[in-house]
């Protein structure tokens, strides 16, 4: 075989595997529109509005990881935030709480800030207390579930935020972490060092510069395009598949089991946490314990299959393994907590 031939079939394997998504994404939809007619236009509709949603965050977190590596500046950030690893924590947890994010739509954010260089805990913090608390939730809570029940949800974001990223610190002692972010597309996030020359903001006015944004901003884009739009398309089949009225009846055990079973659900069913507000609210009435319905709130709120997808495509094992085990253990310790100390009755 000649080297050119080889050559080929090397680049042949290479684009096959980093196409892979795409291609199950349209074999997916292939197969509904053939097995299933019925579903192919719902699941098309889902996944298109789930994409349009989410669209603004995606493009502000790859013009600013974009911006920030044509600019030199990555770096800095990186270095300014990691000596002051404690207030960053501490900020970012807050941050976090207050932020109108959900599990999918604060993994492209993540992205940016990994890609910056900020520190692992410091993101870890902000990735937990995101999707588990905001401004607009909190109000929807207080006449569903009461006021109690919303300001033990805000006080668990805040406090599974800082546990997450406390953690992180204390394990970057013992494993390192570095390189958190897989490489994502030509170079991509996690796929070059950190700048260290001088920061130039206005980089547009240099070639060179121009170049680097539009090759970061292609790369990061699509790549966490397809995982996303991949994840909304399964996503789609499980809201069509698994029913409110299916996880209302599982989770209607008040029994000692009540709580690691609604950890358990949580995770891999889709239910964003605005759905979950009425549902919980209706399992509570009729007899579930408060403490498994904040369990599976927060189990479901951070690791639903979709956001998990998406996080799996991002980081790297370790780091992804980390973010389940605290998401899970957290989960748990906030429904066991509230049972102990009586906190919603």
């Amino acid at each position: 075989m000649t080297t050119l031939a080889l050559r080929s079939l090397r680049w042949t394997g290479v684009t096959a595997k980093r196409e892979s998504v795409w291609l199950t994404l349209i074999a997916l939809l292939l197969a509904l529109a053939v097995f299933l007619p019925a579903q192919f236009p719902e699941t098309l509709r889902f996944t298109v509005d789930a994409f349009v949603w989410i669209l603004p965050f995606l493009l502000l977190s790859t013009i600013t990881a974009a911006w920030l590596k044509a600019a030199g500046a990555d770096g800095l950030i990186g270095r300014a935030v990691g000596e002051r690893p404690v207030q960053a924590i501490l900020v970012m947890a807050a941050l976090g709480a207050l932020s109108p994010f959900c599990s999918c739509g604060v993994v492209p954010l993540v992205a940016a800030l990994l890609a910056a260089g900020v520190p692992l805990p410091a993101v870890m913090a902000f990735w937990i207390a995101s999707p588990l608390m905001d401004p607009e939730q909190f109000v929807l809570m207080v006449p569903i579930l009461g006021l109690d029940f919303a300001v033990v949800k805000a006080a668990s974001a805040l406090l599974l935020g800082l546990a997450a990223g406390f953690t992180m610190l204390a394990m970057q002692h013992v494993y390192s972490f570095e390189g958190s972010l897989k490489t994502v597309g030509c170079g991509g996030c996690g796929g070059s060092a950190l700048s260290k020359g001088p920061v130039v903001w206005r980089f547009w006015e240099s070639r060179e510069r121009r170049t680097a944004f539009a090759e970061e901003s292609k790369s990061v884009f699509l790549f966490l395009s397809k995982w996303l739009l991949l994840a909304f398309a399964l996503e789609s089949l499980m809201v069509a598949w698994l029913p409110a009225e299916t996880v209302a009846e599982w989770l209607g055990d008040s029994s000692a089991l009540a709580v690691p079973l609604a950890v358990a659900v949580g995770v891999p069913a889709y239910l964003n946490s605005y759905a979950a507000i009425p549902l919980i609210g209706e399992l509570i009435n009729t007899g579930m314990s408060p403490s498994a319905g904040i369990a599976f709130m927060i189990a479901g709120g951070v690791t639903s299959l979709p956001a998990a997808m998406a996080v799996f495509a991002l980081v790297r094992l370790p780091v992804f393994f980390c973010y389940l085990g605290l998401s899970l253990i957290g989960a748990l310790a906030i429904g066991y907590g509230v049972d102990a100390l009586g906190l919603l009755g």
